[in-house]
């Protein structure tokens, strides 16, 4: 069966970004592909569902919160080029990452031996510090929100999307806006979020690359969400063997219930987390991209579409794991290739979305 071609495909944004490519969808925007035909520059294009085009709340948060991520500067943060609406489209112009997620990455190699974590988490933490000291809050740190590209740079996306859809009036007052295996307490009981609560939820990252799976499951993405209001982070020791216990620690302070306990912003766990490394003299480490991975796929079917031969996959960066062989820092075999089980490992399964 035959998957019906996105109308968007080949149309130009404000006559200057064309659409080659869808990448991902989610329940409120969909990435595309794209091409800057004024610069001749590569891009990503997060579309908007049209219902907050027509939302004058929407777009004066959106416009809002896409300045102030443009003005940041880090290697760690995915950059923000423009932003406006085209008739239907509310849109966002974006640097395009060529490799795949975290989540992807994840799914492939299962757990993650302690300088790799190490090695993913670094620029994460620094990213979410550079924002967290300009005032800004990503509200909603998960896998899906990493990208890792082909040269192994690591890099946090969808910064003030989750603020903008809050602020829409067609967004109901009910609903917990995040993804709930990741939401800090006070997110799910107030709404309100500030540093602290990207610290946990970097905390619930950190836990899932080291076990392979996140520390909370339910039903439900509510009653996901509310467990954390009266339950402790376990050790991720506990549930997978080899990891130290100076991880142990850092996992329980970044996501201590009380926010006045966990570290204060994305540069102190950051410094947190080096201090570990150092510790543990856990060696230099580069993230593999994704083998496979949803960018990779919407380039093959681009070029397929143009008739040119699909541009060929970057060698596995210096530094990548090979799967049975012990890995510095754990005592533990390196993560699985793809199709390859990974003994005591637990599978990895996508965590519930309440928003995209």
């Amino acid at each position: 069966m035959n998957t019906p071609r996105d109308p968007l495909i080949g149309a130009r944004i404000e006559g200057r970004y064309r659409i080659d490519a869808v990448i991902a969808r989610g329940g409120m925007s969909t990435v595309y592909m794209g091409l800057d035909l004024r610069l001749d520059r590569p891009i990503a294009i997060k579309v908007m569902d049209p219902k907050y085009a027509a939302d004058a709340q929407f777009v004066s948060r959106f416009e809002f919160e896409a300045r102030a991520v443009a003005k940041l500067k880090d290697p760690g943060l995915v950059a923000v080029y423009d932003q406006g609406v085209d008739g239907e489209l509310a849109f966002l112009v974006m640097e395009l990452v060529t490799g795949g997620t975290l989540r992807e990455l994840l799914g492939e190699r299962g757990p993650m031996p302690p300088h790799a974590v190490a090695a993913v988490m670094g620029p994460v933490l620094t990213a979410l510090g550079t924002a967290h000291r300009a005032g800004l809050v990503h509200r909603d740190v998960k896998p899906e929100n990493v990208l890792i590209s082909d040269g192994g740079e690591v890099k946090v996306a969808d910064f003030g999307l989750v603020r903008a859809i809050a602020a829409a009036s067609v967004t109901s007052s009910s609903v917990i806006l995040g993804t709930a295996a990741y939401l800090s307490p006070e997110q799910v009981e107030s709404g309100n979020a500030d540093a602290r609560s990207d610290v946990y939820s970097s905390g619930i990252l950190v836990y899932e690359l080291l076990t392979g799976q996140v520390p909370f499951t339910g039903d439900t993405a509510i009653s996901l969400a509310y467990q954390r209001l009266h339950n402790d982070v376990p050790r991720p020791g506990a549930a997978i063997a080899g990891v130290p216990p100076e991880f142990d620690e850092f996992v329980a302070r970044a996501t201590d219930r009380d926010p006045a306990r966990r570290y204060v912003d994305g540069f102190a766990m950051a410094e947190a987390l080096s201090a570990i490394a150092e510790d543990l003299d856990l060696p230099p480490f580069t993230v593999p991209a994704p083998q496979s991975s949803a960018e990779q796929r919407a380039a093959a079917a681009m070029y397929a579409q143009r008739g040119e031969p699909l541009i060929p996959a970057a060698a596995e960066p210096t530094g990548a794991l090979i799967a049975g062989q012990p890995v510095p820092g754990s005592g533990q075999p390196g993560p699985a290739r793809p199709g390859q089980a990974t003994q005591g490992a637990q599978p990895v399964v996508p965590a519930p979305t309440l928003s995209q």
